[in-house]
């Protein structure tokens, strides 16, 4: 506790967060330019130090660090943050969505229901931020779910969604923090990798695998809290402003994650990761896993019942909108 009060910031505030995303990332210039308008709107009040390339550990690190006053806030991806509120990696169940309609159509329902959770564990979500749809990313070609098996698949720590849909699967998942996964694909502790075009290049896992299985598995976003103790103890006009530059700043990064895609498939293409198809009788083998994880999550109680259904129900209306057009 005192290590909090000695930490704390006091009406002006220097917020230090970390984040494993590395300098020069998309995030991280978008951010950088939040902070300077920050800085300049609240008259340096209030200031934003960045620790990227998860130079302050990995996440359950970075949420002890924050817990004990040693940062304000940190960038998370959603599964990360699921062992404070579960509910943050509902959006990463697998071939859960067909269309980015859809996606808008969840999100504006369930972000604010997700901050709003989070907030009930002393975290203020600023920013819930589209990483994209992840792929899976190979160093052998993989176009069925027979090919899966024997695949040595990274899966994030503390991500059950992932390792109940790979037990169905029948596929052994390989438990690694974020910083380690490059290491892993370079010795050969995994083989494989599921993760957005884009996010692959950022992390330099794209040299390491031959193929891209141009199925969308799941989508991603990433998530911005700090510390509710240490935001409560600025001025109410300048925790105003860091809420809305942090905000607008959440929604151009997901335009400009989404124009992205195709330019970073098209890249991964150039740099000779080759893109492999999927049969559409096997593509059903892969939804069909996919529906009885969900399935599962479903009588296990993993998640709130009421947010769960409220997901499925926008996915399940804006399919029919769509199918009237």
């Amino acid at each position: 506790m005192a290590g909090w009060l000695l930490a704390a910031p006091s009406h002006g505030a220097t917020l230090k967060v970390a984040t494993v995303l590395p300098d020069g990332s998309t995030w991280m210039r978008e951010m950088r330019a939040a902070a300077a308008e920050v800085a300049e709107r609240t008259e340096g009040r209030v200031k934003l130090k960045f620790y990227p390339g998860g130079v302050m550990g990995n996440a359950k690190t970075v949420l002890r660090k924050m817990r004990a006053g040693q940062l304000h806030g940190g960038a998370f991806n959603s599964g990360a943050l699921a062992t404070l509120y579960r509910e943050t990696e509902l959006y990463g169940l697998p071939l859960l969505f067909e269309s980015y309609a859809e996606v808008d159509a969840v999100r504006e329902r369930l972000d604010p229901e997700i901050q709003r959770g989070l907030a009930g564990k002393g975290l203020a979500a600023l920013a819930l931020s589209e990483t994209g749809f992840a792929y899976l990313l190979s160093q052998r070609a993989i176009r069925s779910v027979d090919d899966l098996k024997g695949a040595k698949l990274w899966v994030l720590e503390d991500d059950p969604t992932s390792q109940i849909a790979l037990r169905f699967a029948d596929v052994s998942a390989v438990p690694l923090p974020l910083a380690d996964v490059y290491t892993g694909l370079q010795t050969g502790l995994v083989d494989s990798v599921a993760a957005p075009p884009a996010a692959a290049i950022a992390f330099q896992w794209h040299t390491k695998v031959q193929y891209l299985t141009d199925v969308p598995l799941m989508y991603l976003i990433g998530v911005l809290v700090f510390e509710e103790r240490a935001l409560a103890r600025l001025e109410p006009s300048d925790r105003a402003v860091l809420e809305s530059v942090v905000s607008e700043t959440a929604r151009r990064l997901d335009a400009a994650t989404r124009a992205s895609h195709d330019e970073a498939r098209r890249a991964l293409e150039s740099q000779g990761v080759e893109t492999v198809t999927v049969s559409p009788e096997e593509l059903e083998r892969w939804r069909a896993i996919a529906d009885q994880t969900i399935a599962e999550l479903q009588d296990e109680g993993t998640y709130s019942p009421e947010l769960l259904d409220a997901m499925l129900g926008e996915i399940s209306a804006t399919r029919d909108a769509q199918a009237r057009r």
